[in-house]
């Protein structure tokens, strides 16, 4: 058994500003300073020495990589060395992310007997609902937060790639406020949006007399981003010849407004992201394989709502604060099962506007899942309708679809039309989809059933 450290050591750890604390091998908590005792609700420190550090920071009855997380000390044990990760931790004013590095320290002997663990807010993220920032506690969504916590306070250009609607903007945002650029401007321009004439005035600037109608000098993106952080969103609808002068930008840190002549410096931290696949593009010849290794230096996925349904929950609660702000609404147990049961090809956006429109259906406190119906109820078939009879099963898109119900295939019309609008459980659009009909159509035959 290692001899017990130095209380030098433990004198120092109480000195730093920073909560650490001490543990050994097997967890225990040895010693803890009074910023680590502060943030456990702890003053006289009696309640934490002793335990082990995965109690006291997650509630846990096993070791964190036992619990489906990755344990520093664990880690540390195999490398020998320090280890850093994200992990969620509670404290007295809930759940927080934050930054744990940890370092082995070694006996007389050389082995490693205990490690010194310092925590680190991670101000981007929180782990329960929040108002704003990044939200989440899931797997893919831990990977994706620890990633921005190391790629943020580097210089180094980093690649969002991930399907619409999931929060390229927002993580953004979070690798500019961890970063050392945090106090500079924000800048960011959607290549999607631009018009190619336009681009590169807009990102560049230009003189006076520069084109038609540049009546004025004007300043670019990347000098009002001077200091800060130039986010360039869509970057696979970029032009191959705008694709030449942000090369140049990045690899001489200078650029010409349109019309000058001479070169400025450019101070900027670039950040870009893009929904398309940049290695197909660059194989069909319409974006370079240059410019794609200048951008991708740190890539970060990000993953679609349906690989992170744990947080759906989460999502839902913060996404209702915001689009019904002033109103106390709540979720039915059964509405969030019902979220959380979605695939989301929009991913949050689409979340988002689900529960916007749910909420401005219901009339009372909580949401149900009749409310999440994408067409409406005033749309919906008659209730006098029964429910109660087999779902149909599609027989495809064409002219003359058939559906089926009970196994007998029957044309799509009068009684046996509104027998499967009631059995129908998605929206409007997908049972004109599998009806084969078109949405107009269909609402237009509904409304006849109905008088």
């Amino acid at each position: 058994m290692p001899a017990p450290p130095l209380p030098e050591l433990v004198s120092f750890l109480e000195s730093l500003p920073e909560p650490h604390i001490l543990c050994d091998r097997n967890y225990r908590i040895i010693a803890a300073n009074a910023a680590y005792r502060g943030k456990c609700g702890d003053t006289g420190g009696a309640g934490v020495i002793g335990r082990t550090c995965y109690e006291v920071s997650h509630r846990y009855g096993v070791p964190c990589d036992q619990a489906g997380e990755s344990c520093p000390l664990a880690r540390s044990l195999r490398s020998g060395q320090r280890e850093r990760v994200v992990h969620l931790h509670h404290t007295p004013h809930g759940e927080v992310y934050e930054h744990i590095e940890l370092s082995p320290l070694r006996d007389a002997q050389g082995e490693i007997a205990w490690f010194v663990e310092r925590l680190e807010p991670l101000p981007v993220a929180r782990g329960l609902a929040h108002a704003q920032g990044l939200i989440g506690r899931s797997a893919p969504f831990r990977r994706m937060l620890e990633l921005i916590s190391r790629g943020a306070p580097s210089e180094a250009s980093v690649l969002l790639q991930g399907e619409s609607g999931t929060g390229k903007e927002l993580v953004a945002r979070a690798i500019h406020d961890a970063s050392r650029r945090a106090e500079g401007p924000f800048v960011a321009v959607d290549c999607a949006g631009l018009p190619e004439t336009l681009f590169e005035s807009e990102l560049f600037g230009h003189e006076r007399g520069a084109f038609t109608g540049a009546t004025v000098r004007r300043a670019g993106l990347v000098e009002a981003a001077s200091g800060g952080t130039l986010f360039i969103d869509e970057l696979g609808d970029l032009p191959l010849a705008l694709q030449v002068k942000l090369l140049r930008l990045l690899e001489t840190g200078t650029y010409r407004r349109l019309g000058a002549s001479e070169l400025r410096r450019a101070d900027v931290r670039l950040v870009s992201a893009t929904h398309r696949p940049l290695p197909a593009l660059i194989a069909a010849g319409q974006f370079r394989q240059d410019l794609f290794y200048r951008l991708n230096t740190f890539p970060i996925r990000l993953p679609p709502l349906r690989e992170r349904r744990e947080d759906i929950p989460l999502l839902a609660e913060a996404l209702l604060a915001r689009v019904a702000p002033g109103r106390s609404l709540r979720f039915a147990a059964s509405t969030l099962e019902n979220l959380a049961a979605r695939d989301y090809p929009g991913n949050v956006r689409e979340l988002r506007n689900l529960i916007e429109r749910a909420s401005l259906l219901c009339d009372g406190d909580t949401l149900l899942p009749g409310h999440l119906d994408e067409e409406g109820d005033p749309l919906s078939p008659p209730p006098a309708l029964s429910a109660s009879l087999a779902p149909f099963a599609p027989a495809g898109r064409e002219a003359g679809a058939r559906a089926e119900v009970s196994g007998a295939a029957i044309p799509p019309a009068g009684d046996d039309l509104a027998a499967i609008a009631a059995a129908h459980r998605g929206s409007r659009r997908a049972l004109a989809d599998k009806l084969g009909l078109s949405e107009r159509t269909l609402y237009r035959r509904l409304r006849a059933l109905r008088g």
